[in-house]
């Protein structure tokens, strides 16, 4: 598509942002009616503006589309020809008197979640595209915090806010509580926390149906990611309701259901092997299956990481490959070695099934300790030099999906 469009679109988008509707409108015709529309016509193909996130298709029909990047979302067509009885029609960006600057980063918005007993905070990341209307079979990812974080720390140093304005997804991200945790820890190492419909699984499993609900996410596209003991229990909720999550993205992290109590979880942490209670149950989780319907699943872990010891990350992909640490060897296996752009070395290893699913991806950041790898240093335990997480999640994620029932 020609420059002039690309333009005359951009200033559309602006206007509309801006709540001059009928501008907004008059400069989408006027778009159409110029060559380089003429020309799209004549070669009876549409092409797309990419905005914010969205697409906005044209055609020789002077027909908007609104559809997201990436996925088979569902499009929304406009006239633009208005009828006497209406108002002129447009691209529906949220309410007109919104502030255009605020809207085009999209909402950062605060919420509450009420289940049984219990009640926690969370923080919705709503893109540009979707502010004042349903998600429309967008995407969604969960995203759980480390220790000592919160949700504005955990967006800031991961950037996943500002991927979502650009591709158009949604964010969750639930908040612990001090009173459930004093360092603000999702409590993974607790019996009463690692299984369905128990604890904190059973609240992040149910706050993210609501948002689903709400807000008309696609469920075949909902994906969980968390660092630490957000990475941690992210494992544990990914595994315990794989009817919702279509893929698990684990920083830094520990493998499910491998330590029942605090020593076993400080044990593990250190060493990679559970002690105490736990250890018996660490070592049935190494060499059988844990989970039963394993969920394709993303691990970065730094090999120098002094905190959650790098034999974990190692653990994760066992369980994701079935629970078996042999696994490996029946799936095909394929390691590459890499560096960043700031100059970390890294080694990803690949694994898929016979057919050629993807079962797991494992990224040794070498030299790298406990901290989310190619992130913003605004954030707390962030690696600005190390290869892009977030990137690299997304990547996965939307390669992945759940089939729905018919």
């Amino acid at each position: 598509m020609k420059d002039t469009l690309q333009e005359r679109m951009q200033e559309a988008l602006r206007l509309t942002l801006a709540g001059r509707l009928r501008d907004a409108t008059q400069a989408i015709r006027q778009a159409l009616k110029g060559p380089a529309a003429a020309q799209a016509a004549e070669d009876q193909a549409a092409d797309a503006v990419v905005l914010d996130g969205c697409v906005f298709e044209v055609d020789e029909r002077d027909v908007v589309t609104d559809s997201l990047i990436p996925g088979d979302a569902t499009t929304v067509a406009a006239e633009l020809q208005p009828s006497p009885q209406a108002a002129p029609p447009v691209i529906h960006h949220g309410p007109a008197d919104a502030d255009a600057a605020a809207a085009a980063r999209g909402e950062f918005i605060d919420g509450a979640f009420t289940d049984a007993a219990q009640t926690h905070d969370y923080k919705l990341y709503v893109p540009p595209c979707a502010i004042g209307e349903s998600g429309r079979g967008r995407p969604l990812v969960v995203m759980l915090h480390g220790c000592t974080q919160d949700p504005d720390d955990f967006a800031i140093g991961t950037g996943m806010n500002e991927q979502a304005r650009e591709q158009g997804f949604f964010l969750l991200y639930p908040a612990q509580s001090q009173r459930a945790n004093p360092q603000r820890c999702w409590n993974w190492f607790k019996h009463s926390h690692q299984q369905r419909e128990r604890g904190e699984p059973a609240l992040i499993a149910n706050m993210t149906l609501a948002v689903m609900q709400e807000r008309g996410i696609d469920p075949g596209r909902v994906y969980i990611a968390g660092l630490s003991a957000g990475g941690a229990m992210a494992a544990i909720v990914g595994a315990a309701y794989p009817e919702i999550f279509a893929a698990v993205g684990v920083h830094s992290g520990l493998p499910p259901g491998s330590a029942s109590d605090v020593a076993g979880g400080l044990a593990l942490m250190k060493t990679g092997h559970a002690g105490g209670r736990s250890h018996a149950r660490q070592h049935a989780f190494v060499s059988t299956p844990a989970v039963a319907t394993p969920v394709p699943t993303i691990v970065f872990h730094g090999d120098q990481d002094p905190t959650v010891h790098p034999r974990n990350g190692e653990r994760v992909v066992a369980a994701a490959l079935g629970g078996d640490a042999h696994a490996s060897a029946a799936a095909q296996h394929r390691v590459e070695q890499g560096a960043s752009a700031g100059g970390r070395l890294y080694t990803r290893s690949t694994h898929r099934s016979a057919d050629g699913k993807v079962m797991a991806e494992h990224w040794v950041v070498h030299g790298a300790g406990h901290a989310w790898a190619g992130g913003n240093a605004r954030g707390s335990h962030t690696d600005s030099t190390g290869p892009d997480a977030t990137a690299e999640m997304l990547r996965f994620f939307f390669e992945q999906s759940r089939a729905q029932p018919r």
